[in-house]
Order: structure tokens, then C-alpha cells, then sequence
């Protein structure tokens, strides 16, 4: 998990239904519908912010549920109580209407992109770049175990949303955005085969020349 040992084998499920129980498709639900949707980067932030023994704990979808409680109490469009009891407070302010069931499908299925416009990238295809060692104190998608590696750049996936301040509601500062490859004796040292790699899109914040 993370690029860290000792979490154990990753076992699939032989055909594993979409949701195990009920209250998963709910959950999911709820995100998707939920005002606060648009910015996965400041979903992907309240998980992060689980304590780390409720992190371990909970299942992926207790994680789900836990985000968007987080993102509806901060955003205003909850109160604490009202997520205590499941009942709403009718005196509470409601920062947002009810959207009718007309307006359900659109918002669901409505597509929309993080691609931005931005200046010219500072890499090619094929240039070789080292992963900073950054240890931001927020969100960032730079993983740990590439920070401080070098790899090759594959692919130029033009600007995008950069998470690291988009998260953080700083607006969305696009970056461009590389696939870039790392053999897995770079990452893991010499026991790893040397016909492994690992391909991640990373933001151009998080790269240097090597």
C-alpha cells in the first residue's frame, strides 16, 4: 500500500460484485450527488486526514462516507447535529437547494475535465527526470517511494488541475502532466526483476532534469 511492505498479498476476488452490501451503492450515491462533488482532490485530502488507525481500520467504502460527511460539515451544508441524528435541522441555514429528481441524470452523467491551458512543458518525450524528495505537510500525488528516483518521460499529458493547491481550495495552478516510467530496481534496488516497471503521471512541480 503506498509502495510499503508488510500490508500483505493483494488478493482479487473472483467475480466480485459491484457493491457487497447495500449501503455501499448508497454511499457511492451520496458522492456523486453531493455538492460538494467537482474537486476529487479535496476528497482525496479529507481521507487522508482519517486518523491512521481508523485509515487501517475502516473498509474502502467507510472511507468514502467518512470524506463526504467531512466535505458537507465544512462546506456548510450540514450541521454537526444533523449528521449525529440522520434528521434535518429545520432552523439550520441550507446553503444549497434541494436538487429536484429532473436534474438527477444530467448532474451525474454531465462530463467534465481537469485539463487546463498552460505555457509550454519543460520536458520531452524521453528525457530523463528525478522525482523530487518533497515531504509536503498537505495533499500532494507524488507517492514516497519514487521521491528521490529517476525515470524517463513517456508521455505528455498536456496542463492539468495541480492537486497540490486545488485540494486546498488555492485555486486550480495547472501544471503539465507526464507519464513517466521507473524500472523496479530503481524504486526496490537489485532483487527486483529487471523486467519490472512502473509508469505514474506526475505533475512538473514534482520533477527535475537528472
Amino acid at each position: 500500500m503506498g509502495g510499503m511492505h508488510g500490508f500483505g498479498p493483494v488478493a482479487p476476488e473472483t467475480d466480485e460484485p459491484v457493491f457487497h452490501h447495500r449501503w455501499e451503492g448508497r454511499v457511492h450515491a451520496l458522492n456523486l450527488s453531493s455538492p460538494t462533488r467537482g474537486n476529487i482532490d479535496a476528497g482525496r485530502h479529507r481521507i487522508e486526514r482519517l486518523p491512521p488507525a481508523d485509515y487501517l481500520r475502516m473498509s474502502y467504502y467507510e472511507k468514502w462516507l467518512a470524506r463526504v460527511e467531512l466535505l458537507l460539515l465544512e462546506g456548510g451544508f450540514v450541521t454537526a447535529q444533523e449528521l449525529t441524528t440522520g434528521r434535518a435541522d429545520p432552523a439550520a441555514p441550507k446553503s444549497t437547494p434541494v436538487r429536484p429528481a429532473s436534474q438527477v441524470t444530467s448532474a451525474l452523467t454531465g462530463p467534465y475535465s481537469y485539463v487546463r491551458e498552460s505555457d509550454a512543458p519543460a520536458f520531452a518525450v524521453g528525457d530523463r527526470v528525478r522525482a523530487l524528495n518533497l515531504n509536503p505537510t498537505g495533499h500532494t500525488r507524488l507517492p514516497r517511494y519514487v521521491r528521490g528516483r529517476v525515470g524517463v518521460i513517456e508521455r505528455l499529458h498536456g496542463a492539468h488541475v495541480w492537486p497540490d493547491a486545488h485540494a486546498h481550495g488555492l485555486g486550480e495552478d495547472p501544471h503539465h502532466l507526464y507519464g513517466v516510467a521507473f524500472s523496479a530496481r530503481e524504486l526496490w534496488g537489485p532483487d527486483a526483476p529487471v523486467r519490472d516497471s512502473v509508469r505514474l503521471d506526475l505533475w512538473e512541480p514534482y520533477l527535475e532534469r537528472a
